[in-house]
């Protein structure tokens, strides 16, 4: 075996990526990469019923959007099928298998005699010693071992010990020619040179099987390390009704790449006490010896808080790209001259996902700002068109527009008025935003630049103007 780490994602292309399945092309993903091995992608769409190419396509997306990248492959099993028939037939050739000319109906009938007489049903091995050739209709067993064990020696659960008496000869292929599921994988991985399967534990009753062909094909076994489901809240299979989605449903509602990555990797790993990593940090610290053997619980509000702390960990910058679209998707083009950088720095300390942020960034970008009607009855009065005025006269002459100058600015005309900074900072909000929640006066002042802040404050001066002569005349 190489000393190389080789691994695998094997998704079926029959849906989109659910998080399940994503946890899995993580943990293999990093395993690869922590210990410098090589990924392989896979995409095993042998269900010709099933599979699809708008499937295979929501795979690559959701892989592509959480930044799992693979050193090879895509490969595909439907155009391997001619590698599959021919260890198919050496099986046959060497003795491991066998054809079987067993009806459907004969088959039932097996399955519920083995019931009534309180066995498991299985195959009891009728064709087992017939030595028959291929025919319309045969399929092709596995001539399993009759008697001893099959362990699996499991990094993750420890061993695990299988009665081959209770297995029995599993198809591999069918009467159309076509491999089984165990006969593929098997086959894919020898040929792969997979030697680390990390996959979730509904396949544990798949790997005696898999172990046996092994065998037969004379080649050396992987690792295999089975980690536990993802489950609902209430500890059933994660599902819909949970608030489970696809990948990139996710994606679509705001939240990071690295965030997803980060709460998908604690569904069952951990590093001490540690809760938030940043990607750099899972690929240094993986290990497979820090796989719970207890289920991961998914927990949607703790989805949400590492996502508002992975964007306020984010540089500006590389929040940008993932704001864009949000914004796109409000009717808001960034143009250039804009301060996205600028409006992302005022706005990540409060949002805990894109599209919340592309929300609140909307009064940014507006050509002009409509008041909340409470918020200017409230403050937009009469008895602040004086500061007003002061305010818009003195950043006119203002030759710097950085907090610490408009921080001065605001501090001279609180002293001159009287007035506390609440009276005023309400006020100048509202007339800026049309709101009166927004991010700081002078970070956000500084983002708008002087000549929209002007804009908006003139505009808020003659509503208040207007107002006053409206109540003069009426008295």
């Amino acid at each position: 075996m190489t000393d190389k780490i080789i691994t695998r994602f094997p998704p079926s292309p029959t849906g989109y990526l659910h998080l399940g399945g994503a946890r899995t092309a993580l943990f293999n993903w990093l395993y690869a990469r922590h210990t410098g091995g090589r990924f392989v992608l896979r995409i095993e769409d042998t269900d010709t019923q099933r599979s699809t190419q708008a499937s295979v396509d929501a795979i690559f997306e959701a892989l592509e959007w959480l930044g799992i990248d693979w050193d090879e492959g895509p490969f595909f099993q439907s155009e391997r099928i001619d590698v599959y028939r021919e260890n198919i037939r050496r099986l046959v050739e060497t003795g491991h298998a066998y054809y079987c000319t067993c009806s459907p109906d004969r088959l039932e009938q097996m399955r519920k005699s083995a019931m009534e007489s309180g066995g498991k049903p299985k195959y009891d091995g009728t064709c087992r010693e017939k030595g028959l050739g291929p025919g319309p209709g045969s399929v092709i067993r596995f001539k399993a071992p009759l008697d001893g064990t099959t362990v699996v020696a499991d990094r993750i659960r420890g061993h695990i010990v299988f009665q081959n008496s209770e297995l029995d000869d599993f198809v591999i292929a069918r009467s159309d020619g076509m491999p089984t599921y165990n006969l593929a994988v098997v086959v894919d991985d020898i040929t792969m040179k997979i030697n680390t399967i990390i996959r979730g534990d509904d396949h544990i009753s798949n790997t005696p099987k898999q172990i046996q062909l092994y065998q037969a094909l004379g080649a050396e076994l992987p690792v295999f390390g089975h980690v536990p489901m993802v489950l609902g809240h209430d500890r059933t299979r994660l599902s819909k009704r949970h608030g489970a989605m696809s990948v990139t449903a996710y994606r679509d509602m705001g939240y990071h790449p690295d965030a997803m990555i980060n709460f998908l990797v604690r569904l069952g790993w951990s590093h001490g006490d540690q809760e938030f990593f940043t990607r750099d940090e899972l690929i240094e610290k993986f290990n497979l010896e820090h796989i719970g053997k207890s289920a991961g619980v998914f927990n949607p509000e703790k989805l949400l808080a590492l996502n508002a702390e992975h964007i306020r960990a984010a540089s500006e910058a590389s929040l940008a790209p993932h704001l864009i679209p949000f914004l796109q998707n409000t009717g808001i083009t960034v143009k250039p001259g804009d301060d996205l950088n600028g409006v992302i720095k005022t706005l990540k300390p409060r949002s805990k996902t894109f599209a919340e942020m592309a929300d609140a960034a909307a009064f940014y970008f507006a050509e002009t700002v409509v008041y909340d009607e409470a918020a200017a009855k409230k403050f937009l009065t009469p008895a602040i068109a004086g500061p007003l005025r002061q305010i818009v006269d003195a950043l006119k002459q203002a030759e710097n527009f950085d907090e610490a100058t408009l921080e001065a600015i605001f501090t001279k005309i609180l002293a001159d008025s009287g007035l506390k900074f609440g009276k005023i900072a309400q006020p100048v909000r509202v007339a800026l935003t049309g709101k009166t929640v927004s991010p700081g006066i002078f970070e956000m002042i500084e983002v708008l630049g002087k000549q929209k802040t002007l804009s908006r404050l003139e505009q808020a001066y003659a509503f208040v103007t207007v107002s006053a002569a409206g109540e003069e005349n009426l008295t």
